[in-house]
């Protein structure tokens, strides 16, 4: 990133985005891997924003107190900006990200038979069925079928490591 010219980082505490708090030690920890790296970490990309809070069902109100909780300490830490993602079923919401380009970089990229093979085989949100065209849930079982192996693929293209 400092080739690139940059100064600043845009992150998260991804492994943290489940509603729980962002504990002061896990933010100060990140923020010393980003400095490490000459670099200041300089925007929260985003703090989870889960299905509890946007159907504002279940136990959404502790979530928020965490969401609020989990601001204050990445302000004490330093950073000043904050984003968040209102995406659906996930903080945010791309299905792979490192697609192979032909120069040799990568990029992110969304497939929507991917998106929905993730909605309703590895989430099973309840009644996601109904909120795709049988010939969407076609593609789907097309694709992945019933193979564990195929769907655990999918997970992996969805980490960041």
């Amino acid at each position: 990133m400092r080739q690139a010219g940059a100064a600043g980082v845009v992150g998260a505490l991804h492994h943290r985005n489940r509603g729980e708090v962002w504990s002061d030690d896990e933010v100060l920890k990140r923020r010393a891997e980003i400095e490490a790296g000459g670099l200041v970490w300089s925007v929260v990309e985003s703090i989870g924003v889960g299905e509890e809070i946007k159907t504002r069902s279940g136990g959404f109100r502790g979530k928020i107190d965490n969401y609020k909780q989990s601001i204050r300490n990445a302000a004490r830490a330093g950073v000043k900006t904050f984003c968040y993602n209102f995406m659906g079923l996930t903080d945010w919401t791309r299905t792979h990200l490192n697609w192979p380009l032909a120069n040799g970089g990568t990029a992110l990229r969304f497939d929507a038979i991917d998106y929905a093979a993730y909605d309703l085989f590895i989430l099973k949100r309840d009644g996601a069925e109904a909120d795709y065209a049988p010939e969407r849930i076609a593609a789907v079982r097309a694709r992945f079928g019933l193979r564990p192996h195929a769907l655990r693929r999918l997970v992996r293209l969805q980490r960041r490591e």
